[in-house]
């Protein structure tokens, strides 16, 4: 987790790329790559104006808003360890063929160190009604302390940065964002946003029940294109499952797969939705401006025009590769091996994306969402709009 700090001077044009966000996605163990992707830029001289997160993104994302600049990298630091397993741990992982398979099986019956422990009573049955208190396979009181202790909560609401959480409403069915610029937040939501069913509790906020957004969106940039008012931004959407992926070859990896497509949250289409809905938002605007002051007063097209914008959203997405023998139960390796390589690596990652600096790149002005992205440290060119640029 350590490496040599970037150039000192400043990166970017922050007037020009507007405010700057971070995306986290949800993940278990596999959140370790978003500290190093918040460590390549906080070494930058990078600061997020807002972060936006869903269970473990939550988490980091509490963690980096609920303390001073100075302290955020430690208290990171600071959480990974504690929820890393042991050294010993470390020597089932080295061991041939059922190494990795030991570890997880240590996970799963032990649960980790600060972070959540197995509820014994959930072995009387799972048909025990909800009043008894069993509706979870662990506790995370272990959780809740673990951030008591890393987290100021008047921090957390300062708005420096600003924390949007993603939740499930269990009623409804509906996504929530927890949003500190509208209400305050506290330990409630970060838990509720990583209450990922039916392994752990959900979190009653307000009298209502609140599960991992996970469950229905585990790429919460939707939040960041939705948001009112609109504003350039420059958009490090930070993703740990792959939407793209060979075919799978055994029932082990048809599992694994399939995790990465249920949580890799339907990544593309949403890129591809919001590419048009931005590119409306620049048509209507430009018609907008095409009319003359009678046209805009006639009865419902400033209303109408009202739904145009030319921001511009520059969006970098990180996609953190795979580690050597990952497989369906990789966001449970919190191996030290584990935490540290994808820490590492998003550390790496994030720093050839700023020195190759894609947002300073020449765009068409008519584009309103740009999509850079980023695998394993190289800049992959934008398929889709290379596509749009050469279409006839």
């Amino acid at each position: 987790m350590k490496s040599p700090k970037l150039r000192p001077e400043p990166i970017m044009d922050r007037g020009k790329v507007g405010q700057i966000a971070l995306v986290f996605q949800g993940g278990g163990a596999l959140g370790a790559y978003q500290a190093g992707v918040y460590q390549a830029l906080q070494e930058a001289g990078i600061e997020p104006d807002w972060i936006i997160g869903t269970s473990i993104g939550a988490i980091n994302a509490a963690l980096i808003a609920g303390n001073a600049p100075e302290n955020r990298l430690a208290r990171l630091r600071a959480f990974w360890m504690q929820v890393r397993h042991s050294p010993m741990m470390q020597l089932l992982d080295n061991l041939p063929i059922w190494g990795r398979g030991l570890s997880n099986n240590a996970t799963m019956l032990g649960g980790v160190d600060g972070f959540f422990t197995p509820n014994p009573f959930s072995w009387l049955g799972q048909l025990m009604p909800q009043w008894s208190g069993i509706n979870s396979y662990y506790h995370t009181d272990a959780l809740a302390t673990t951030l008591e202790r890393l987290i100021e909560p008047d921090l957390l609401n300062s708005g420096a940065p600003r924390l949007t959480v993603g939740t499930a409403h269990v009623q409804s069915g509906n996504m929530r964002y927890f949003d500190s610029r509208d209400e305050p937040l506290d330990l409630r939501h970060i838990l509720a946003s990583g209450a990922l069913p039916p392994a752990f509790p959900a979190v009653r906020i307000d009298g209502e029940l609140y599960w991992d957004g996970g469950i229905l969106s585990n790429t919460p940039v939707e939040a960041v294109f939705d948001d009112k008012a609109r504003k350039n931004s420059l958009v490090f959407a930070v993703h740990m499952w792959a939407p793209n992926g060979p075919e799978p070859d055994s029932l082990w990896r048809v599992a694994a797969r399939q995790k990465d497509l249920q949580y890799a949250s339907r990544a593309n289409s949403h890129i591809m939705r919001q590419r048009q809905i931005h590119k409306l938002r620049h048509v209507i605007a430009d018609l907008a401006g095409r009319m003359t002051p009678e046209q805009k007063d006639a009865e419902g097209v400033r209303e109408l025009a009202g739904y145009g914008c030319l921001t511009q959203m520059h969006v970098v997405r990180l996609l953190a590769p795979p580690l050597q023998g990952d497989d369906h139960f990789k966001d449970i390796d919190f191996s030290p091996h584990g935490i540290t390589s994808r820490w590492d690596a998003g550390f790496l990652d994030t720093t050839r994306v700023l020195a190759a600096r894609p947002w300073d790149e020449p765009c068409d002005p008519g584009e309103g969402f740009i999509l850079h992205e980023a695998r394993a440290g190289n800049m992959m060119p934008d398929v889709q709009q290379d596509k749009e640029q050469t279409a006839p």
